[in-house]
């Protein structure tokens, strides 16, 4: 007797053409997948395309036979212009340090194919509902339990530190990218002086933090809502050792999303009581961590300003610059706080044309 043909949820999904720019990788690709198809249970012709992120990686979705576990996800990153080394390492940090992360089970080092296992289609920036924060708050303390786990696996030595050449590279990203090219405004004069003495404050708070790892993407878009009560982590390549306050400050101080500052100060208090009971060395005064946090976010907020223009300019990815005005929102915020701050405060004035702040809550905007 011929059995029913399975659901159609539960069938292996038709291949989708995927472009690529290069025939040969392409031919390189198949042949590699098909190579590693028998151990790994995989059905080749499922693969189509997953994602893309703002680098070079491309990430594959490719069905397999084994229950339970119906997917796999594969990494196309081009060896000339990604190293997959850092994503290796770090995956392996993570797991040792009790995170959930992708599982590296074959790679093609030479190529710049990795073969992972697939922690889920849905982002934690997908399931929240930015008006109702109270409904989001149980995704924050796993977010908080997630990162915890991160940092208290911390050595010094093993991934590259974060250092004043670090953030003094980051932080030139915005008067290249953002005001010079973007904005067509000279760095000159008055502004170029008042840039650097700010600079200068920031980076001077920032290495002023204990150091830790520091995953430096770490906000909702990179995590993933799994079966278990563990969320995902994606995006790590770029981990490093630095300021403990880096990954709190880009987790509520959000790309994509804003929130009122009453919640972001609620989750930052969570972090920040979880991180003192855990041992990590966080300040025991909130107001000193809190501001660390701020200053710490600058520095953020300046860096992907600088990048987001250059991924419109440079890289052909215009997206990424509707989300500027929330960094400059962020930015003007912080600057109003601090009267250290007022110069930088006064070059976003004069390069938005915007007046100073008289108040701010961290609204959408």
């Amino acid at each position: 007797m011929t059995a029913p043909p399975p659901p159609a949820a539960l069938a292996p999904r038709p291949a989708e053409t995927i472009l690529w720019t290069d025939p040969q990788r392409a031919e390189v690709f198949r042949g590699w997948l098909s190579g590693i198809a028998a151990a790994q249970h995989l059905l080749p012709d499922t693969v189509r395309l997953a994602s893309a992120d703002a680098s070079f990686r491309r990430y594959f979705r490719v069905d397999t036979t084994v229950p339970g576990t119906p997917t796999r996800i594969v990494m196309d990153a081009p060896p000339d212009k990604e190293n997959s080394d850092p994503f290796v390492q770090v995956a392996g940090l993570m797991a040792k340090a009790g995170v959930t992360a992708p599982q590296v089970l074959e790679w093609d080092r030479p190529n710049g194919f990795l073969l992972l296992d697939d922690l889920g289609r849905q982002t934690m920036l997908e399931v929240i509902d930015p008006a109702q924060p109270d409904a989001s708050r149980p995704l924050y303390d796993q977010a908080i339990d997630a990162l915890i786990r991160w940092q208290l696996a911390s050595q010094s030595g093993v991934l590259p530190p974060y250092d004043r050449a670090l953030l003094e590279r980051e932080l030139a990203l915005f008067p290249e990218w953002y005001i010079g090219r973007h904005r067509g405004v000279a760095i000159e004069g008055k502004l170029k002086e008042r840039l650097e003495r700010s600079f200068k404050l920031i980076v001077e708070s920032n290495l002023a933090s204990p150091s830790v790892y520091v995953h430096r993407d770490f906000m909702p878009r990179n995590l993933m809502i799994g079966n278990g009560t563990a969320l995902g982590v994606l995006d790590f390549q770029d981990a490093v050792y630095g300021p403990i306050t880096y990954d709190i400050a880009s987790l509520m101080r959000d790309a994509f999303l804003s929130w009122d500052e009453e919640f972001v100060l609620d989750i930052t208090v969570r972090y920040w009581q979880a991180a003192r009971k855990a041992g990590l060395p966080v300040d025991e005064d909130f107001g000193a961590f809190y501001r660390a946090v701020e200053w710490m976010g600058l520095q953020r907020h300046l860096k992907v300003a600088g990048i987001f223009a250059r991924l419109t300019l440079r890289d052909g990815k215009p997206r990424y610059l509707a989300d500027t005005p929330r960094f400059i929102a962020y930015i003007r915020a912080t600057a109003s706080r601090y009267m250290e701050l007022t110069p930088l405060l006064r070059v976003i004035d004069e390069v938005e044309g915007t007046s100073a702040l008289t108040g701010f809550a961290y609204g959408r905007v």
